[in-house]
């Protein structure tokens, strides 16, 4: 048997071994908790609204962190936000605010939250429009997607021209804190692109 450091050599950039054997996209290290985001949601095809407007609005609060500050204060945003209802949510006012600013269990910045909320409104009229989110957010979908060859082109693409057309007509309606990068991370992670490291063991 090959020792470990061997067998990390065996990998192509990207990609990494955590303790338990598996070969994973790197990026998820070796915390069990971002391991198990990484193993059962990024990547997967999600279809549901709420699940669409939730992780839209997770990675709007990302803008300047990293995600693992967003995924382990993901059930404390739930919370907050009434588990992300859009019609709830477009109807928080400035009690609602108040109280959001003062919950240390999330991320408090003032921006972010309204942002939430004026985006809920947005996506009820997307959604009045298409018929559901999942039906707007999917037409962005490439008609063919090649996954990155390597860690390298993955390192470097931070944006894609699906993610750039999505962060565009989503800016045009009112939405905030939608840019292409933003996109992008929401697209990969919805499973509309698929950006799983060929090697990796969820590919």
């Amino acid at each position: 048997m090959k020792p470990e450091h061997e067998k990390k050599r065996d990998l192509v950039p990207g990609l990494h071994r955590g303790a338990d054997g598996l070969v994973r996209c790197a990026w998820c290290g070796d915390d069990p908790l971002y391991q198990a985001y990484h193993d059962d949601e990024w990547g997967r095809p999600v279809h549901d609204d709420r699940r669409l407007f939730e992780k839209l609005c997770l990675e709007g609060f990302q803008a300047g962190l990293s995600w693992i500050t967003i995924l382990r204060k993901r059930d404390a945003f739930r919370r907050a936000f009434d588990d992300f209802e859009i019609e709830r949510v477009a109807r928080f006012g400035e009690k609602r605010i108040l109280k959001l600013l003062a919950d240390a269990s999330i991320v408090r910045h003032r921006g972010k939250i309204e942002a939430t909320i004026g985006n809920a409104a947005r996506a009820l009229d997307l959604i009045r429009e298409h018929g559901s989110l999942d039906t707007f957010f999917w037409s962005f979908a490439p008609a063919s997607h090649t996954r990155p060859v390597d860690g390298d082109e993955a390192r470097s693409r931070t944006t894609s021209d699906a993610a750039k057309a999505c962060a565009k007509t989503l800016a045009k309606r009112g939405f905030r804190f939608v840019g292409p990068t933003t996109i992008y991370a929401f697209l990969q992670s919805m499973g509309i692109v698929d950006d799983h490291i060929v090697g990796c063991h969820v590919q």
